[in-house]
């Protein structure tokens, strides 16, 4: 596989999300979630990412039994589910849960450490220092921002230097492209693009509207309901056709084009089953074949917004 630059390290420039290993998109269990990473190693990805709140630890845990050291990992903390669900980004928080991590994932260091999602209250000068303590303390390699604008990142950045910002990005995500992954470039930081296959919408087949009322998210989400469901199969479809003809899989072509975007782009697909990792085989795409698909899939095309009202607090917004 492709290898691209993150923090000091290089890995597969393609990685693997884990969030689906805590149930958020349906039932999973442990032995599918191990035999899905080993399919993952098996295929050359070498970056694997976590958080603290997948599946409430379920996700770290699973990943710790599996027991791989050759792998460059990461995780996540921040959001406190609550009720109330919040953020929480003082100092003795972020440790707090960083010694919990470490605990779950068999680990006492782990290669990139992200704020899940940053607290307005706290200056991000202040977080940088908190993350760069723990980098000089040996506990973290490096540390990421999640969310975020441009303008946050380069203060975090002029603070302690930023090993990485994770972001939704996707052929219907587009938002990353006023600014952020422009800034990402230029400091020489990652940009880790979550969802790169729109939750599902971008898999080998159409989805069915069948989602589990009260386990998958996306059942409220705007983008999975009526009538935008509908209208984005619709939209969908001809990209579907368009990658047919070419004999490329829709996964792997979504992936394609997240990659072709910039070479520090790294999109970290996520499934809970390891026969779709063949899916993510990626074509060469030349300027034609972009063009093509931009064409199909024109900035801004997709039916109601990525996440709902109380899903967007403490994301931030700057377009």
């Amino acid at each position: 596989m492709e290898q691209r630059r993150l923090g000091t390290r290089n890995v597969g420039a393609i990685g693997f999300g884990t969030m689906s290993f805590g149930g958020i998109f349906g039932p999973t269990d442990e032995a599918t979630s191990l035999a899905c990473l080993d399919a993952a190693a098996d295929a050359g990805i070498t970056h694997f990412d976590t958080a603290d709140i997948y599946g409430m630890g379920i996700s770290e845990r699973i990943i710790g039994r599996w027991g791989r050291r050759d792998i460059h990992l990461a995780t996540k903390c921040g959001i406190v589910t609550g009720p109330p669900r919040t953020v929480r980004n003082d100092e003795s928080y972020i440790r707090q849960c960083l010694e919990a991590s470490l605990r779950r994932l068999g680990r006492e260091h782990v290669d990139l450490y992200y704020i899940h999602r940053r607290q307005p209250e706290i200056p991000v000068e202040d977080l940088a220092g908190t993350m760069g303590r723990l980098v000089h303390e040996g506990k973290i390699g490096g540390y990421g921002l999640s969310e975020v604008a441009p303008s946050t990142l380069r203060r975090a950045h002029a603070e302690h230097p930023v090993t990485a910002v994770q972001n939704e990005f996707s052929l219907w995500t587009r938002l990353p492209q006023l600014g952020l992954i422009q800034a990402c470039r230029e400091l020489g930081v990652a940009f880790v693009a979550f969802s790169p296959l729109g939750r599902g919408m971008f898999g080998r087949e159409p989805l069915k509207r069948a989602f589990r009322a009260g386990i998958d998210f996306r059942d409220t989400n705007p983008r999975f309901t009526e009538p935008n469901f509908s209208a984005n199969l619709a939209a969908i479809a001809p990209f579907r056709a368009l990658c047919a003809a070419r004999g490329w899989s829709v996964p792997g072509a979504a992936l394609a084009w997240v990659l072709a975007q910039g070479d520090h782009i790294i999109p970290i697909p996520g499934t809970r089953k390891a026969e779709h990792l063949h899916d993510w085989q990626v074509p060469r795409l030349d300027a034609a074949d972009i063009a093509a698909i931009e064409r199909v899939l024109p900035v801004g095309f997709a039916h109601g917004d990525r996440y709902g009202d109380h899903q967007m607090a403490f994301v931030e917004r700057y377009c």
